[in-house]
């Protein structure tokens, strides 16, 4: 494409793309740097750093509580739980965050996690990908055997956030995830014929940099006991050195 032809299906100024294909963005506006993306078909996300790897460990403890609680919701009705399956087929490559399994039904369940909400689109796309790969050919190779029955659910935290997100994406994600938490966890309990919904799980609460202070200081109190339980299983669950709820 031209620069006049993407400035015209962006509605900016010509000279505005040619500042930016320069890599000048100091003085942009990010809504006008996300209109130039997508009028050549791509998308602009700004990442925040904050206080160097400190905003990823935060991250990566909400994630992990989550994992900690889907780990324990699917022990609790008798699924062996495969976190972290990696896999790479024909040019499709990723992880099931976690893989629960029930073999007298010959079921499984493939749980995305997600500890805040990114790209609406790609989560369904990369769920629908997980899915197929797991009915195809995962579910063979790591269980040994070829599921017949097969879930797909959305875990979020039961947050305030993550409901209004859910309720201002409902017309996407209504048709494309429809069953909800009743319909999800009674699936769960007896898995049967496919399903496809949501579930909001509780996550502890942890304080991510008062655990860090207590934990150097050798703190072995109950709130210090909590945080590191957390962190641990679901850094163990994320390593894939468990298959079943402990």
């Amino acid at each position: 494409m031209r620069q006049s032809d993407v400035a015209a299906s962006a509605h900016v100024a010509q000279s505005l793309v040619s500042v930016i294909e320069a890599g000048r963005l100091a003085a942009i506006r990010f809504e006008d740097l996300r209109r130039v993306f997508a009028a050549v078909g791509a998308g602009f996300d700004g990442h925040v750093v904050w206080r160097g790897a400190a905003l990823d460990r935060l991250l990566d403890a909400r994630h992990a509580a989550i994992v900690a609680s889907s780990i324990t919701l699917l022990g609790r009705w008798d699924w062996q739980v495969h976190p972290e399956v990696s896999y790479s087929i024909f040019g499709e490559r990723g992880s099931l965050d976690l893989l629960g399994a029930r073999e007298a039904e010959r079921a499984v369940v493939v749980e995305e996690i997600k500890s805040e909400f990114g790209s609406l689109e790609g989560t369904i796309r990369k769920l629908d990908e997980k899915t197929r790969l797991v009915r195809e050919r995962i579910g063979l190779e790591r269980l040994g055997w070829t599921p017949s029955i097969v879930g797909r659910v959305l875990v979020l935290p039961d947050t305030d956030t993550a409901r209004r997100a859910v309720r201002r994406h409902a017309s996407v994600l209504d048709a494309a995830l429809p069953d909800r938490g009743r319909a999800v966890r009674g699936w769960l309990r007896a898995p049967h014929g496919p399903m496809s919904g949501i579930l909001f799980v509780p996550v502890r609460r942890y304080r991510l940099t008062r655990w860090s202070s207590r934990r150097e200081r050798g703190d072995t109190g109950p709130a210090a006991w909590i945080d590191r339980q957390t962190w641990t299983r679901a850094r163990i669950a994320s390593a894939g050195a468990i298959s079943a709820p402990g």
